[in-house]
């Protein structure tokens, strides 16, 4: 197996360069293969949605961080048929869910008590978001506002989705028990989530609750673990038939 962990548009482009033999499966964790119109034989790599497709692939497209947050927040509704047309997010990153190059807004001399949002609305992990999303609820365009933030911790990601339903909250959380019953890393909390219980973990813990018709869903994982190598070794254990949780029971820096 080949794991891909280079910068974003270097995997493609080393691919074309350096042919691999046939029978080496590759793990990609840059965004070069992510979606439909790039991804030729690669399979989108969440467990919780491609579990079966993952086991059968050579060739598989990590996730990204925050899309894995989301994707998991708002999965189960999209394959009910219950996605709403309109969702706001809130999702809030650690130093290190920045990429691999260091800027100044990456320095922690700089993050240290102090937070700020970037790249509003056009977030670069958005396009796979509603992509999965809307190709599990074709009515639906999928429109997500979301708004990042640079968080002043090292590691995790939250995330907090707000729509207005008018289920009841009990309904909702049973859609979402069900959804994930099976799936050894996504967790459903009848208690609210915080960093601490994933961190260092390849869990994503989901919450949710309601208010009148507002629901909010808040999904929290390690963003260098489920949302990134520990995700990866998740999908090298299907694909090559080993248990899915191998090597992967890590405990939370808080327990």
């Amino acid at each position: 197996v080949l794991f891909l962990c280079m910068g974003h548009g270097m995997s493609a482009q080393f691919l074309e360069r350096h042919p691999v033999p046939a029978s080496v499966r590759i793990i990609d964790l840059s965004h070069d293969f992510r979606l439909k119109s790039n991804a030729g034989d690669f399979v989108y790599g969440l467990p919780e949605l491609n579990r079966e497709r993952i086991r059968g692939a050579w060739h598989v497209a990590n996730p990204g961080c925050f899309a894995t947050a989301i994707e998991l927040g708002l999965l189960p509704l999209a394959k009910s048929g219950l996605l709403p047309a309109h969702v706001s997010v809130f999702g809030i990153t650690g130093a290190t869910g920045a990429g691999q190059k260091p800027t100044e807004e990456t320095h922690y001399s700089h993050r240290a008590q102090n937070l700020s949002v970037y790249k509003v609305f056009s977030h670069q992990h958005l396009a796979e978001i509603r992509e999965i999303l809307a190709g599990l609820d074709e009515d639906v365009q999928a429109d997500i506002a979301f708004v990042p933030v640079r968080g002043c911790h090292a590691r995790g990601i939250m995330v907090n989705a707000v729509f207005a339903s008018e289920r009841d909250l009990s309904e909702i959380r049973s859609m979402y028990a069900a959804c994930y019953e099976g799936h050894p890393f996504t967790v459903m909390s009848d208690e609210p989530v915080y960093l601490k219980q994933v961190v260092n973990t390849n869990y994503c813990f989901v919450h949710v609750e309601q208010q009148d018709r507002n629901v909010l869903v808040t999904s929290v994982i390690d963003n260098l673990l489920k949302g990134a190598s520990g995700q990866a070794v998740q999908n090298m254990n299907l694909m090559f038939g080993l248990e899915e949780t191998a090597g992967l029971g890590l405990k939370a820096s808080y327990f």
